[in-house]
């Protein structure tokens, strides 16, 4: 959904850490991942430093560059491409206009200056600025600008350029050189300081490029489009008000629309089309141009006014820039006339979410206990908070538990070529790192009373089949027992959900592999493994238990207590029950420790069933429930930003823990060497009596075929006491690689007391994957 003009909720950012950089205009700045980077630009001279601004964490700092460090310069080209970016031209000096190509690789901080070849017929473009530089695939296009006529850079005569070239990138770095393409109809009309942006639609259509005003003599409005394919100009018919004619504006693509904001428009709305020497200010209008139907929507109009500092100011030369679906604006001049003595540049830094959020991962568990999870999911980039919610069976009805398919201890032949070195894409960590995350895979199935009899146990093929926890009671022998380990309880048939690891930013950071770290200005780069969980299960299967999708439950099945009412209203309660979603609260984090949830009013119930908008409700004034032991949750989790609340997350089920058994093993740590790894935890935080041993298992490659395709078979590797063990190369090698999420090889530590195995921690070590940094 994008902004709506009644319902744009600008946000200025008024805290911040780092060396913020002076304020200027003629900047640019470009997005990578989380990361706004901003170069260039003058005020009282032109800047030549390279600034960072960290949206997640809201810090400017200044990466320490090397190489062939460019010089300073203004109006300049700047795209990025993955993890590179490219400058070119700009007004190095009063007068002086560069035509020289830099390559930064922002992975390492790293300028080199680039010679791309000349075209094989004419001349390599000119020194220029304003001029518009974009990327589509492997290709830079290059449009106008404005020229030096004078040899004498004192002597400035300027020149309006519309010639076109397009450089051609190399695979990750390097350029090939420059070409001129031959055009079909009109070129447009020559300028400098107008806007050009790239769109293909999704569903169909060539990729084009949209030139939109500028500056020729006198300041344009006209819209241009070139078809990448057919390299064909036209100048496309469009619906509703134009905005008025403008130069040194910004002009971004968020979905189909073309954001349009600031620029210098003409004084007076009758001058539009005044001469060089006429009156023109600084705007604050705000419009989007749909790239499908060609329409301008006018959204923050040239003379609407702010008074309560709640929309960004006017401004002429600023840079724009998206993460996500959220616009930033920064700095620029600020000005009623052209004169120079007058300019003002401003220092402040907005955005704007155009979009509601995307629905995060699902909730992943970190720790479990009787009364409690800690729980977290995936960051959303660029949000400001997130909506928890839970569902539960109170009574829970009897579930079983299917444990995972166990082979006995055997060796495994040996095989060579396991790759152990996992390469991060990550801008801020070094490659080779390795990741380690954690899931619960078991999959929970309610069993029919008819279901619990008659059970056998087969060791054909060294496999165990699945049995349901609830048929294994006191007298279970000790082999199966020592088979099914902690996959099964054996105590009351009762069962529990696993879950206890560490996370990378929030709860308990651990850094299992340190091998070198570097301090750049505030930039710090690791190379490190980093826990973190990941879901546990996107489908549930439910026999008897009644799904969050089920229309009617039975009546021993009662979430809630409601009044009595009448019969219609009363049926619509029992058709809803199980749907009902309870707020445990709304966190700044990616994490949450939850022991209670909020008993909502009546009408919200009757809402949130029926997936309508609601406010959030004050929760000082809503009654709390705590969590029981040994229950059924599930988990939802949506992202919040300017536009609202988006949509929830896929449904996560974990059960608190069941008192008397150990929790799960903590602080999971994987290291590497030559030729093994090395698992080492720490002891359950609630052992419930002494810990006998732990056990851990590696999942495995089997040639069985299985009902359930997400089901693992593991292999014990380890039993003892020892809060560590060593995995070789040749188990690794007969490893399986599940591919659920990310590639990731399964481990599973659990421990054991007096009342028998509790839950487990699984650990997913992340395997590397090969993308591409091209677009």
């Amino acid at each position: 959904m994008a902004a709506d003009a009644a319902a744009l909720n600008w946000r200025r950012v008024s805290s911040f850490t780092g060396p913020v950089p002076r304020s200027r205009h003629g900047h640019r700045a470009v997005a990578i991942r989380e990361l706004v980077i901003i170069f260039g630009g003058g005020n009282e001279g032109i800047a030549d430093e390279l600034h960072v601004y960290n949206t997640a964490t809201n810090q400017w700092f200044l990466p320490a560059v090397r190489g062939d460090i460019p010089p300073g310069c203004a109006a300049h080209g700047f795209v990025c491409d993955g993890t590179r970016i490219l400058v070119f031209g700009g007004m190095v000096e009063y007068g002086r206009y560069s035509n020289d190509l830099y390559e930064l690789q922002a992975s390492r901080w790293l300028w080199k200056k680039v010679r791309p070849q000349h075209p094989s017929a004419g001349l390599p473009p000119c020194p220029r600025l304003g001029h518009s530089f974009s990327l589509y695939g492997n290709k830079c296009y290059l449009f106008g600008g404005l020229a030096n006529e004078s040899e004498d850079s004192n002597n400035n005569i300027p020149r309006y350029l519309n010639d076109f070239y397009e450089l051609e990138l190399q695979h990750g770095s390097g350029v090939v050189g420059w070409s001129i393409p031959v055009t079909k109809g009109m070129l447009p009309s020559p300028r400098e300081s107008h806007t050009a942006v790239m769109y293909c639609r999704k569903d169909s259509g060539n990729p084009k490029m949209f030139i939109f005003g500028g500056m020729s003599g006198c300041r344009l409005n006209d819209l241009w489009e070139l078809d990448i394919e057919t390299m064909t100009w036209s100048k496309p018919e469009t619906k509703g008000t134009v905005p008025l004619p403008r130069s040194l504006h910004t002009a971004n693509v968020i979905g189909n629309k073309m954001y349009i904001f600031g620029g210098w428009i003409p004084q007076s709305a009758d001058n539009n089309q005044s001469s060089q020497d006429g009156e023109w200010k600084c705007t604050g209008s705000f419009s989007y141009l749909n790239l499908d139907t060609t329409e301008w929507i006018n959204l923050i109009s040239d003379c609407q006014e702010d008074k309560n500092n709640l929309l960004p100011g006017p401004r002429a030369g600023h840079c724009t820039v998206i993460v996500g679906t959220r616009l930033y604006i920064w700095s620029g001049r600020d000005g009623y006339r052209k004169a120079w003595n007058n300019q003002v540049c401003c220092k402040d830094l907005w955005y704007l979410d155009t979009e509601k959020p995307p629905a995060p991962s699902q909730v992943q568990l970190i720790r479990a206990t009787t009364n409690s999870f800690q729980v977290k999911w995936d960051e959303v980039p660029t949000v400001e908070g997130y909506l928890l919610q839970l569902h539960t069976d109170m009574p829970a009805p009897v579930v079983a538990e299917i444990p995972v398919t166990m082979v006995p201890e055997a060796p495994l032949p040996s095989t060579q070529g396991i790759k152990l070195d996992l390469h991060s894409q990550t801008l801020n960590k070094v490659p080779n790192s390795v990741q380690v995350s954690v899931s619960e895979t078991k999959v929970k199935v309610a069993e029919p009373e008819h279901a619990k009899k008659n059970h056998s146990i087969s060791k054909e093929a060294n496999a165990l089949l699945c049995l349901p926890a609830s048929t294994l009671g006191p007298q279970l022998s000790a082999t199966v027992n020592e088979l099914l380990d902690f996959d099964t309880r054996t105590a009351k048939s009762d069962t529990s959900v696993s879950g206890i690891v560490s996370t990378t930013q929030t709860m308990v950071t651990q850094q299992a592999v340190k091998n070198e770290s570097s301090s750049t200005n505030g930039t710090v780069v690791k190379d490190e493994t980093s826990l973190t969980t990941v879901s546990s299960k996107p489908e549930v299967k439910e026999t008897a238990v009644p799904s969050t999708r089920v229309s009617s439950v039975s009546p021993d099945d009662s979430a809630i207590q409601l009044p009595k009412t009448s019969p219609l209203r009363q049926n619509a309660r029992v058709r809803t029950r199980e749907r009902t979603w309870y707020d445990v609260g709304i966190f700044q984090s990616n994490s949450a420790l939850v022991n209670q949830f909020y008993l909502l009013p009546e009408e919200k119930i009757i809402l949130s069933s029926k997936g309508e908008n609601m406010d959030v409700p004050n929760y000082s004034l809503l009654k709390k429930q705590d969590l029981a032991p040994g229950t059924l949750y599930r988990f939802r989790v949506a992202a919040i930003n300017g536009c609202g609340v988006g949509p929830f997350s896929k449904v996560s089920e974990f059960k608190t823990c069941i008192p008397g058994f150990p929790g799960a093993p903590s602080i999971v740590k994987i290291s590497k060497s030559a030729d093994c790894i090395h698992l080492s935890w720490e002891p359950p935080v609630s052992p419930s009596g002494n810990i006998l041993e732990y056990s851990a298992y590696l999942a495995i490659k089997t040639t069985q075929l299985h009902e359930n395709p997400n089901q693992l078979m593991f292999m014990k590797i380890y039993c003892g006491l020892k809060t560590s063990c060593t995995v070789t190369a040749a188990q690794l090698a007969n490893a399986h690689v599940d591919h659920t999420s990310k590639p990731a090889i399964v481990f599973r530590i659990s421990a054991k007391n007096e009342r028998g195995y509790g839950p487990a921690t699984q650990v997913r070590w992340l395997q590397e994957t090969k993308t591409s940094s091209s677009k």
